[in-house]
């Protein structure tokens, strides 16, 4: 235990004593280190997002989506057939449209305007924080009206309150909509972030310079037991019925896409920890390049403990341990700032996910290094005779 003791202390104090040069030795493993807790936490951070927006959906839904090159979409009459389907609930027919949102002298370029029917917003589970939803009769009537998203309230409406916007107006292209509601706050859906969203009835659209042709929709089905046959039925529809080619539509489960989600998630993260890995590879021939010209600067030193009695194995564990002790450090830190530079990506709104799992392999990789790519200096400090070493200026 005492030996042990001693060697720890011997290293440290070897590496205490050339700072500069043990900095920059452990800058490379610091750099490959947090490259991995960034990468793959930012990764498992985009997955996560996405794989929760399905789950939001649950199980019982279909995403029906038209290829843009299909010469043939959906039109809105065509709707109520889609519901004549066996097993369908309800049906969710909603576009992007285009339009400048204002109110007064404030402009909001980043917004987005989703025109959709009532349905929308049960599949979607979407709730109220004032106001009222869309209606049957907004449908009926193309209102020109809308609900808005949370943050589009700090925008357009500044220090209003939540309840207070509800009546008001903003203009949509020139035109007036009255705000009937305002959803609270949800993040992104299914690629579309609804909080920074105006939400208008689909036949209003017509107003935005928009047709009443349909590209995409939700499906809820009434029994999820039956969800497979439900979606042959929906794609038989689609392709005797309306003559689209199976090469221009999809129609997918949410158990489906969770699959896909799964399966993109696992190579996302091998991929991006591969990318890293190779800094990891480069930071371990760093090591083992700084430990070699240490073998260098002290060969008469280790030439004076070997005529003193110390073994070939003492030497090898001496500068074992000083690699490991390196890239501990190195690991450390780099774990300490991947996290830390994670964390304040966070509050710039992007998505970051690590788990332990990726900490605790990310920091024995370290020790791994150490010990791999320590192997050859601390041999090549080992074998050196004695009598040779001593004769060394």
């Amino acid at each position: 235990m005492g030996k042990t003791i001693s060697i720890f202390k011997e290293a440290l104090k070897n590496i205490i004593s050339n700072k500069l040069r043990s900095s920059l030795t452990m800058l490379g493993l610091i750099i490959g280190i947090m490259s991995v807790i960034l990468l793959v936490g930012i990764g498992n951070g985009a997955t996560t997002n996405v794989t929760s927006s399905v789950k939001s959906l649950g199980t019982g839904t279909l995403t029906v989506s038209i290829n843009g090159e299909s010469d043939t979409t959906i039109q809105y009459e065509q709707i109520d057939d889609f519901k004549k389907i066996t097993n369908i609930e309800s049906v969710a027919p909603y576009k992007n449209v285009s339009g400048t949102i204002s109110k007064d002298t404030t402009t909001s370029r980043n917004s987005s305007v989703l025109a959709t029917v009532p349905e929308y917003i049960n599949i979607l589970n979407l709730k109220l924080e004032a106001g009222r939803l869309l209606s049957n009769i907004d449908i009926e009537n193309s209102s020109k009206i809308c609900m808005i998203g949370n943050s589009l309230t700090d925008t357009l409406f500044e220090d209003s309150k939540i309840k207070d916007i509800v009546g008001q107006s903003i203009s949509i292209e020139g035109d007036k909509y009255t705000v009937v509601g305002v959803l609270t706050k949800v993040g992104s859906s299914m690629g579309t972030n609804i909080d920074n969203t105006i939400i208008i009835p689909f036949t209003t659209a017509k107003y935005l310079k928009s047709d009443m042709s349909i590209n995409n929709l939700y499906v809820k089905v009434s029994d999820e037991n039956n969800i497979e046959a439900t979606k042959s039925l929906i794609e038989n529809y689609l392709e005797r019925n309306l003559q689209i080619s199976s090469d221009y539509y999809s129609v997918t489960s949410q158990d489906s896409m969770l699959d896909t989600m799964s399966d993109i998630r696992t190579t996302l993260s091998l991929l991006l920890g591969g990318i890293a890995g190779i800094s990891l590879i480069v930071g371990g021939i760093g090591v083992m390049n700084v430990m070699l010209v240490s073998v260098t600067e002290r060969t008469k030193e280790i030439g004076i403990r070997k005529s003193l009695g110390a073994k070939r194995r003492d030497i090898l564990v001496q500068f074992l341990v000083e690699s490991l002790i390196l890239c501990i450090l190195g690991g450390t830190i780099g774990v300490g700032f991947g996290i830390g530079v994670g964390t304040i990506l966070q509050i710039f709104g992007f998505s970051f996910n690590i788990t332990s799992t990726v900490i605790l392999i990310s920091f024995c990789s370290s020790a791994v290094i150490g010990l791999v790519f320590g192997i050859f200096p601390a041999y090549k400090a080992a074998k050196l005779n004695p009598i040779e070493a001593l004769r060394t200026e």
